[in-house]
């Protein structure tokens, strides 16, 4: 070991030379996580809402009232009859207009159902989804106000109404951004520990001094050791920056054991730092390592792991390749952890997977930087 330990100073030593990878490896995972953490953002709320209000009646304005009451839309504008709605959501001046027409109130005074129309900007699938859901839920809820108005003023008892009262576990605010969080560290792990390997080896290719590491009495196993664990070390370090960073920005707890999520992002760093030596032995340059550690980390991790998309909702073919992605257990894992406070145990499948990479990576490397190939 002590051999290894001698690699590993000297790369340690050369990295805190370097401002720049020390920048690189602590400072841009932190940077990331704010920039994505505040831009990627699923929830709707303050959705601009124009009101064309043609009855102008009490049953109306009550309508109104339950839109613009809600965190979910605020009331932006009341064009009059016959104003060029399209141009409002064309222009972007409203995300939806509300339509309510005249004979409304007297509809429902007959006991007629009363129709009143949504008019939705579709451009933004999710968003329109979302939007859908939230005008179908303050109808439904001032379908049951109406109803049990009727029924008490008819001198009947009103109707047994369900009494539904949802919650949601692990995320109670349904906040999208403790939904992201955890993806965005499997993210920015894989992309910051491949980058910072491959991209160690390749300058030692660079700049001849691996022919001197070729030369000095040094196995494979060691030198492949003594070039990882300082990197390995940075990114341990960079991890606990950036859950300090999503606990105070972003309000999300690690419910979990700290000691689980130690094992679990140990696991998965080991992987992704194997992934970078095995990049490195393949690449000629910094600049072709790099651009192959991105393609290779980067796109995976997010488009391929669950980290936005659901897999479920894949062709085939694309779930079958999922499978080769590690970030995919990771976030498994990193959701359980964080947001359920669970342990390990109900993850031990998306551990061996991690650890099946891990092996995986780190052998075909260690074959292709065996000294008499490099």
């Amino acid at each position: 070991m002590r051999k290894t330990w001698a690699v590993a100073r000297k790369e340690l030593r050369q990295t805190l030379r370097d401002p720049l990878s020390l920048i690189m490896l602590l400072g841009i995972p932190t940077f990331m996580l704010l920039l994505y953490g505040y831009a990627l953002n699923f929830d709707v709320k303050h959705v601009a809402l124009a009101v064309q209000d043609l009855d102008r009646s009490a049953a109306s304005r009550e309508l109104i009232a339950a839109f613009t009451h809600s965190t979910y839309f605020d009331w932006v504008a009341a064009p009059a009859a016959g104003a060029d709605l399209e141009g409002l959501l064309e222009r972007r001046r409203a995300k939806a207009v509300l339509v309510i027409p005249l004979g409304y109130s007297t509809d429902l005074a007959a006991g007629r159902a009363a129709q009143v129309q949504l008019l939705l900007d579709g451009s933004d699938a999710n968003s329109a989804t979302t939007i859908l859901g939230y005008a179908g839920a303050l109808v439904s809820q001032a379908n049951a106000a109406l109803l049990q108005r009727a029924m008490t003023g008819a001198g009947a008892a009103p109707p047994p109404l369900v009494d539904y009262r949802p919650r949601a576990w692990y995320n109670p605010e349904l906040s999208s951004t403790h939904f992201l969080v955890p993806g965005l560290i499997g993210f920015i792990l894989m992309l910051t520990a491949v980058l910072s390997t491959a991209l160690s080896v390749v300058r030692e290719k660079e700049r001849g001094t691996m022919e001197q590491l070729r030369v000095a009495p040094l196995r494979t196993w060691q030198l492949i050791l003594g070039k990882t664990l300082p990197y390995l070390v940075i990114s341990l370090l960079a991890t606990v920056l950036i859950l300090a960073a999503a606990r105070v920005l972003f309000g999300v707890v690690i419910r979990g054991p700290y000691l689980d999520l130690f094992w679990a992002t140990l696991l998965y760093l080991i992987g992704a730092l194997g992934f970078g030596l095995l990049i490195s032995s393949i690449s000629t340059s910094q600049a072709m390592a790099f651009q192959v550690g991105t393609v290779t980390s980067m796109l995976p991790a997010i488009l391929l792991s669950g980290f936005i998309f659901p897999i479920r909702t894949m062709p085939e073919v694309l779930q079958w390749i999922t499978y080769a992605v590690p970030a995919r257990y990771f976030l498994v894992i990193l959701r359980g952890v964080i947001l359920k406070g669970a342990d390990l145990m109900p993850y031990a499948r998306q551990m061996a997977f991690l650890g099946l990479f891990a092996v995986i990576v780190f052998s075909i490397a260690s074959l292709r930087l065996a000294r008499r190939e490099v």
